[in-house]
């Protein structure tokens, strides 16, 4: 035997046996997993609409199919339609545009029941042969990105065509998808498949939870602050029926307009110090995670740098938020718990004493539509324009009755989107041990 098959041999000798960390105690026994290419199980599939009455689909990463319609609120197709890539249920569709969460392009299953159409320019679209792998469990490894850390070998940096990756139909057909090796493969594909859906299915209802308790707050607060053009809320409290009309002003009657600071790159990154250093990013982080207070930062800032800077800490309770950039858009705001910092792309509110509570400022702006008095070619929102929003308020009891009310249940949706997040966590890791790891696949 020569010394290049020898090699080759002993390569394969020592290949490590490819499993799981989790198995169902039925298949415990099973033996060891398998690779097959994917177009060893696999037949891509090329026909185009033509005639077909089909609909017009589109992709979000990390969700799956959607009609153009639902995405875009009309179809995009236009003449193309005809050319599109012809669809069928349980067939696969690999969009080949990268995105952040899949920068390798995202592979997904198409779970509808009627005919659909998807873009022929950036889709390859495929079907299995037979009745392994199982549908779902294939889609629970791309879901887990199996193709993309196969195809990334094959992107150059920068590589496109017409706007998608450029992608050969061969290398993603060559993809190794791991399976159960023997007789009861299928069967334990399928219970799998079963296991993650279940808790997939969990996580959509935690998730239509946490959607009817925002909506919910949303009303609330329509019928607790007036609407436009009135001075008094459709639903009060029992003990201020008889308060009369909300005051009308400028938000600078109730609050101190506070600026932020453009700290040099050399001063930020520290990871401990006297005051934390906020930016936008982490009043989106906070906001994305369902809580109201802003509490961590991988920043802080030296006291003895203030003076020299000329800054100074903004208290705690003031309401930060964006002041410039498309982040105005969408009212992302917090609640600071401790003195801090904040940069120069943030400004925050804080009441005056006797005019206003920390809470309802910061349901106030809530309902204040920043971009509205933002102006320049890059929206943006300046101090004086926010110290001259015209507001509408009521004594700080009546304040603090309202805020009480629904900070409660804002509380309660940060509860609910912890225990979603937690949901996510949990079917991740399933994940992680009910397939083989990625470095046993590529091994």
């Amino acid at each position: 035997m020569s010394s290049k098959k020898k090699a080759t041999a002993a390569m394969e000798a020592v290949k490590p046996a490819l499993f799981p960390k989790l198995r169902f105690p039925e298949f415990q026994s099973a033996g060891d997993w398998q690779t097959e290419k994917l177009g060893a199980v696999a037949t891509i599939r090329t026909e185009k609409v033509g005639s077909n009455i089909c609909v017009p689909m589109s992709i979000t990463s990390g969700v799956g199919l959607v009609s153009q319609e639902d995405k875009f609120g009309r179809v995009i197709a236009g003449d193309s339609y005809k050319n599109y890539l012809l669809l069928k249920p349980n067939e696969f569709a690999y969009n080949k545009s990268a995105t952040k969460e899949y920068p390798e392009g995202f592979l997904t299953l198409y779970s509808g029941t009627k005919l659909a159409a998807v873009p022929n320019s950036i889709f390859t679209c495929f079907r299995i042969n037979a009745d392994s792998p199982d549908v779902r469990f294939l889609n629970y490894q791309f879901s887990d990105n199996l193709h993309g850390r196969w195809l990334r070998q094959f992107i150059q940096v920068g590589a496109r065509a017409h706007g998608s990756l450029s992608i050969n139909d061969d290398d993603l057909m060559a993809l190794p998808v791991p399976i159960p090796a023997g007789a009861t493969s299928v069967a334990e594909q399928q219970k799998i498949a079963e296991c993650l859906n279940s808790v997939g299915e969990l996580i959509a209802a935690q998730a239509r939870k946490m959607d009817a308790l925002k909506a919910h707050k949303k009303g609330l607060m329509q019928q607790l602050f007036p609407r436009e053009g009135e001075t008094q809320p459709r639903l009060r409290f029992p003990e201020f029926q008889n308060a009369g009309e909300w005051s009308e002003g400028r938000l600078a009657d109730i609050a101190t307009v506070l600026q932020g600071y453009g700290f040099p790159e050399r001063h930020q990154g520290q990871k401990d110090g006297d005051y934390p250093f906020y930016k936008v990013s982490d009043i989106s982080r906070s906001l994305a995670a369902g809580k109201m207070f802003i509490d961590e930062s991988a920043n802080y800032i030296n006291k003895n740098l203030l003076k020299e800077l000329r800054a100074k800490p903004i208290p705690d309770g003031t309401t930060v938020f964006a002041k410039i950039g498309e982040a105005i858009r969408s009212n992302r705001r917090a609640i600071t718990t401790v003195p801090c910092l904040i940069d120069n792309n943030a400004a925050g509110v804080k009441r005056i004493k006797g005019k206003a509570t920390d809470m309802f400022l910061y349901l106030m702006m809530e309902q204040i539509s920043l971009i509205d008095h933002a102006g320049g070619v890059v929206p943006a929102v300046n101090k004086s324009a926010i110290e001259e929003i015209s507001v509408k308020f009521p004594e700080p009891d009546e304040q603090e009755r309202i805020a009480s009310c629904l900070s409660s249940l804002a509380t309660l949706i940060t509860a609910e989107t912890q225990n979603l997040e937690g949901l996510k966590n949990h079917k991740k890791g399933l994940m992680q041990q009910l397939f083989p790891s990625p470095e046993e696949v590529d091994a």
